[in-house]
């Protein structure tokens, strides 16, 4: 089915924005967090379709612990087992498969949306138009009075 394309001062009800605007979840539910997290680790290894052993052993070697194996990566991705990853580790999973939209998914309970390399510049870009668009205002406000010069009036 096709849609009519927008009037130009009108959205798409449909578009889905790219960095979306969240707020922060006032209660921590740790056992959905969990979930989440395991779920998520688990889907990125999986959508990279990477073996679970080559991971582990990437991971251990970035972080110089030899035991971390293939066992343990699967008790921090199975829902089923209480083995949470800590940070440092979780860390390290993101680097050696490269998957920085796990960050994305440890934060957003918080409200918080990661920004990845330029997309930091592209967010104060829209700052700094929103200041000059607020700038703009007042200057508009101020013109909008005629001024009365007093001085060297005879």
């Amino acid at each position: 089915m096709l849609r009519n394309p927008p009037n130009a001062g009108q959205g798409d009800l449909f578009a889905k924005p790219v960095f979306e605007s969240r707020t922060a979840v006032p209660i921590l539910d740790a056992d959905r967090f969990r979930l989440r997290i395991k779920s998520a680790m688990s889907e990125a290894i999986s959508k990279r379709q990477l073996d679970r052993h080559a991971v582990a052993s990437g991971m251990a070697r970035s972080l110089n612990a030899p035991g971390l194996s293939k066992t343990m990566l699967d008790a921090y991705t199975s829902p089923a087992k209480d083995h949470d990853i800590s940070l440092v580790r979780f860390k390290a999973l993101v680097r050696t498969i490269d998957a920085p939209e796990l960050w994305d998914v440890a934060v957003s309970d918080d409200g918080l949306l990661v920004l990845r390399g330029d997309e930091a510049r592209l967010a104060e870009i829209a700052r700094l138009q929103q200041e000059q668009r607020a700038l703009g205002d007042r200057l508009r406000k101020l013109r909008s009075t005629p001024v009365n010069i007093k001085r060297g009036a005879k």
